[in-house]
Formats: C-alpha cells, structure tokens, sequence
C-alpha cells in the first residue's frame, strides 16, 4: 500500500481522548490529527516520538491530518491506522504473499454475517467453500520479539472468534488473519496477560476448526506492504 500523497513528519506531543493527538510539525506548527486506532497504542504513542502524519484534504473531516506511522524508541517504524488492514490484506491476497488464502474468484469486505450481528473483514468466494477472513492490527511485541494481540482489552475480538467458529460449524473456512504492521516481529500470539478471555477463546476457536495466520509488514514514509508469514503460537 503506497501512500498516495508525501506524508508530513512530525512530533508526537500527546495523545488523549482515544482519537486525537497533538503533534508537532517539522516546521514549527502544532496540529491536531485523528488517531485511527481504537487500541491502547501500548509502545506506540510516547511522547517525543517521531511521527508521520497524512493530509487527507478534505473540506468535511473535522480533523484534517490523521497519523499513520510511528517510530519507537528502538528505532521500529510501526503503522497504527488499523483502518487500512483490510487494503493490505488484500493486496497480500493478489501478490500472493497470503498463500493461505489463494484460489478463490471473488473478495469482498465488510459484509454482514453472524448471529451477533457482524461485519466480516474479507469475504473469499468461488471454487470452494467461502472463507470468512477477520483481520487485526497488531502493534505491540515483546521482549522476545513476539508480537502480541490485543494491546487492551477486546469484547469485539472475542466476539469475531465466536462468529467464526459459526462460520466453520455450517460447513465454511473461518480465519483470523493478524496484520502486523512493523517489521520486528518474528511471530504472534494472544495478549493472555491483558486479556485472558480473548486467549481464552482463540484456543477455544482453533479446536474447533478456525484457522490463524499472521503477516509482516515492511512499514516505510512511502508504503506498508506485508510480505512475511509469521508463525501463530496460541
């Protein structure tokens, strides 16, 4: 995924309210952004870090700039948008880097499912059983390099595994798919210290059928592109 437009560097003075952030640009000037990431940004939003933010030059957002990447104080670059996984899942599904998820005719996204009333990230239809792709952003790693999720506690995530072993019970493909959007990462596992049921219920889901898979994004000022399979551990 190219960035269509230069994205503007910046500071990170804080961020609050969930959805705001105050950075400081390049030149001097201080802004406000949109912050597309609902998690706790555990590693990712300390003051000082280096920042890139995008302009989305559009008279009807409140916020004209959102945040897109950030460095960590290990020099990491880490893409925090979790609005844009779906795009690059995708596009990993065309190039073939996705190889789990190859042979199908048809993608569509969003699409309502489930008796919990969801919406399914990816849906892969034609030639063989539909599979139902729930896609997460994964930001924070560890000590040993694992990258873990959630990063706070998640209801819906627990929910989306619910819904797919649903999906895999009528006869479908159930798979959570782990978008890791940093380029350290050298596997994936469930966050059981901050969220014990979502652990809790991938293993659950994993018995019965669902699989998961995990990508690795290269994370540059110009492009996020996932181009490595990372290994689950649950």
């Amino acid at each position: 995924m190219e960035f269509e437009t230069p994205l503007l560097a910046g500071t990170l003075l804080q961020r609050y309210k969930r959805f705001l952030a105050d950075v400081r640009l390049d030149d001097g000037s201080v802004i406000t952004a949109h912050t597309p990431n609902t998690g706790s940004m555990l590693g990712c939003a300390d003051a000082g870090s280096r920042v890139w933010l995008r302009d989305a030059a559009s008279p009807t957002r409140k916020y004209r700039y959102a945040w897109e990447l950030v460095e960590n104080s290990a020099g990491v670059m880490i893409g925090i948008n979790t609005g844009v996984v779906n795009r690059l899942v995708g596009e990993a599904i065309v190039n073939g880097v996705a190889a789990q998820l190859q042979g199908y005719d048809t993608l569509r996204q969003e699409v309502r499912y489930g008796s919990e009333n969801s919406r399914i990230d990816l849906l892969l239809e034609g030639g063989r059983p539909a599979c139902y792709v729930e896609i997460k952003n994964v930001t924070a790693v560890d000590g040993d390099g694992t990258a873990f999720f959630p990063d706070a506690v998640s209801a819906r995530g627990s929910k989306h595994l619910r819904e797919l072993m649903q999906v895999v019970a009528q006869g479908q493909r159930g798979v959570i798919c782990f978008c890791v959007q940093r380029g350290d990462a050298r596997a994936v596992r469930p966050a059981d210290e901050i969220d014990p049921l979502y652990g809790h219920t991938l293993r659950e889901a994993l018995a019965a059928g669902v699989e998961a898979v995990a990508y690795r994004a290269t994370v540059t000022p110009q492009a996020v592109t996932l181009d490595t399979t990372l290994p689950v551990v649950p």
